[in-house]
């Protein structure tokens, strides 16, 4: 069985792009936990002999690591799962955007980080952060209208897809800190959220006793996550 290398569920969003489109095309595979901020974090990572953060792949004799080399093996490993949409141009389109969300929206990563227990009051977060919502909500609209609607099914692209797995931590993070979106997208963000695979990792991450240090910033919290 595949075994998939992951950090706190409260806090990695790395962690949670593989873990839900396996989850989500129900590709079974063992998890491995290895929490952040902890003296054994380095050593097991180092243990696997892949890159120096999770998540991390392992199937038999072959490790990845990085969050698209994953889902591109994974297409690869099970094409009969469609990791990415079926079409050529849609598929084109998903790749794109999802290496766009690998490399950049640094803004929003700094300002915003992953946290599925708390929910914060809704503020101006600054010029980066608007410019990179703007840009996440942009891509998601140019999906949606362009593939999605048509397809049918409320995601990216019709079904869920790599593409999801890619922003499904920006919809946790504009959903944590009250980031406006244009009403067309809330349908989208609503059915990430109550994707039974997200619930689950959520419903995990309520679970979870580790703090982080981000968990501790002196900023008004208007209540948990869900």
């Amino acid at each position: 069985m595949l075994k998939l290398v992951i950090a706190n569920k409260a806090y990695s969003s790395w962690s949670l792009r593989p873990w839900i489109l396996m989850r989500a095309l129900d590709i079974p595979f063992a998890e491995d936990l290895i929490p952040l901020d902890t003296p054994e974090f380095r050593p097991r990572v180092s243990a696997y002999k892949a890159g120096s953060t999770v998540p991390i792949l392992v199937d038999g004799d072959v490790t990845v690591w990085e969050s698209l080399a994953i889902m591109d093996y994974l297409a690869d490993r099970f094409p009969e799962k469609q990791v990415w949409p079926a079409d050529i141009k849609a598929r084109a389109f998903a790749r794109t955007i999802s290496a766009e969300m690998h490399a950049g929206f640094r803004g929003l990563r700094a300002a915003c980080p992953m946290n599925l227990r708390k929910r914060y009051e809704a503020r101006d977060r600054g010029e980066l952060v608007s410019r990179d919502a703007t840009r996440v909500t942009e891509l998601w609209r140019r999906a949606r209208e362009g593939y999605g609607a048509q397809a049918g099914g409320p995601f990216l692209f019709g079904a869920f897809t790599a593409a999801d797995a890619m922003y499904a931590p920006v919809v946790t993070r504009f959903h944590s800190y009250g980031i406006e979106v244009d009403a067309s997208l809330r349908p989208y963000m609503d059915a990430m959220l109550n994707h039974p695979a997200f619930v689950e990792w959520q419903e995990a991450a309520m679970r979870e006793t580790w703090i982080v240090a981000h968990d501790e910033a002196d900023e008004p919290v208007i209540g948990p996550f869900r």
